[in-house]
């Protein structure tokens, strides 16, 4: 890391020239809509896209095929970071924020027009990728410029705290995304089990939560329209301190970062999406455990379910920015990491088909999305903090974004494979292992909480 990393106190960055609240509200909103966006396709890609965009046949390979359209945004993402990064680095962080949530916006709206394969057969599932991937490209710059807004905006010494709000947008928009699905599939009366494609929820009542996207994006521009740019920023230019190719620029100065940076997200997103996407499809029956019968949740209960346990996730985010904030990134993350190994290892008790209820898998997904918020919750500093101004937003983008594709991106794939083949056990196993990984990477990293971010 650059010894330049330090040149001046926090104290030394102009306050910022709006109010703090808006600040917050920025932030937060986009990232809650982004989230919200995403989190009803991964819904939809277990109850609704297997059966309306791929051939009739097995229900598995139907599923893993939706899994891997899923998986598309997360290759996707890294290009996003990448090209948003440029421009996030370039010309500045608003223009691009809002850039990246009507690239995000105008896909969503567009999967809910879509027709389906009945209707115009392999055309169905190939216009639903590349919306998808399109839905990852936006995503990939979206996080990295709420992380700036938030941090090269925040008081001295409570830069987790403030970089905790964009994280609330992840549990927010998950808590909206999937409570607009299940009063949709209650007012339908819509059974995954018995009802038939020509059922209401599977004709238009799905489309829905896509269509509504709209307004919730109209709402996140006006809002965001009505920022400045973040004094950090502002001096780097004042500074003549701003790089031509910042992709070149952090692979050359900054190469170290980005490989720490990745793996040190790399439980995260391993953990959230066997805990949001995976596990529906375990929950609810649609992938049986190789070792005992499978679980028979409905999908509406299982909703609830969820919707008790992302509140965990929510609660915790606070936490995790406080605790990063008095303890350090580095103590307190190790930690939590750790737990999130005993975690992995603790599935088999948990989620083991012959004794699994409702109210254990509530539990369970209670510690596992608590465990998440925790973990999450100091990333939107951490990343930033890694990184000097002039490439910061192209290497924290970077580096969260492949760790998608490491981690959230084949999580659902290589679990449903686990678990048909040898059991929910090694789903954990996976798990740990992932967590392992960061850990390392945690004790390599320097602490960054005294960093300063007027730098280059």
């Amino acid at each position: 890391m650059s010894s330049a990393h330090a040149v001046a106190p926090d104290g030394a960055i102009p306050a910022p020239q709006v109010p703090r609240s808006r600040i917050v509200i920025a932030s937060m909103v986009g990232t809650s809509i982004e989230f919200f966006d995403f989190y009803i396709y991964a819904t939809a890609a277990v109850l609704v896209f297997p059966r309306l965009f791929f051939p009739a046949g097995n229900d598995t390979t139907a599923l893993l095929a939706s899994f891997a359209t899923f998986g598309l945004a997360f290759v996707a993402r890294p290009i996003g970071s990448i090209l948003f990064g440029h421009f996030g680095d370039r010309i500045g962080r608003k223009a691009t924020l809002v850039g990246s949530l009507l690239t995000m916006g105008v896909a969503t709206f567009a999967i809910g027009l879509l027709p389906t394969y009945a209707a115009v057969g392999l055309w169905a599932p190939a216009l639903l990728a590349i919306m998808r991937f399109t839905q990852g490209v936006g995503l990939g710059g979206e996080w990295s410029g709420a992380a700036l807004l938030a941090t090269e905006t925040a008081k001295p010494g409570k830069r987790a705290w403030a970089a905790m709000y964009p994280q609330l947008g992840a549990p927010i928009g998950f808590f909206f995304a999937n409570g607009i699905f299940l009063l949709i599939v209650i007012a339908t009366g819509y059974d995954s089990v018995n009802s038939g494609t020509d059922h209401a929820f599977l004709t238009w009542g799905w489309r829905i939560p896509f269509l509504l996207s709209a307004v919730m994006v109209i709402i996140g521009l006006y809002v965001r329209l009505k920022l400045e740019e973040t004094p950090v920023f502002k001096l780097a230019v004042e500074r003549g301190q701003k790089v031509k190719t910042p992709l070149a620029q952090v692979f050359k100065t900054s190469w170290r970062q980005l490989i720490i940076g990745t793996f040190v997200m790399l439980a995260t997103y391993t953990l959230f999406y066997i805990m949001t996407t995976w596990v529906v499809s375990y929950g609810t029956g649609q992938v049986s455990d190789v070792n005992g019968p499978e679980l028979a949740i409905s999908y509406t209960d299982f909703l609830e379910l969820q919707l008790i346990a992302v509140l965990f996730f929510a609660a915790l985010i606070p936490v995790a920015g406080l605790l990063a904030d008095k303890y350090g990134r580095r103590p307190t993350l190790i930690v939590i990491t750790s737990a999130i190994v005993l975690f992995g290892l603790s599935f088999h008790w948990f989620a083991d088909p012959a004794s699994a209820s409702a109210g254990k898998m509530l539990v369970f997904m209670c510690v596992g999305l608590g465990l998440m918020g925790l973990t999450f919750g100091p990333m939107s500093a951490v990343l930033p903090e890694l990184f000097p101004t002039n490439v910061r937003y192209t290497g924290s983008g970077i580096s969260y974004n492949t760790a998608s594709i490491l981690g959230a991106a084949v999580a659902p794939f290589i679990a449903t494979w686990l678990v048909s083949s040898y059991g929910v056990g090694w789903v954990g196993v996976y798990l740990a292992i992932a967590a392992a990984l960061t850990l390392i990477s945690l004790i390599i990293m320097k602490e960054t909480r005294d960093q300063s971010l007027d730098s280059v």
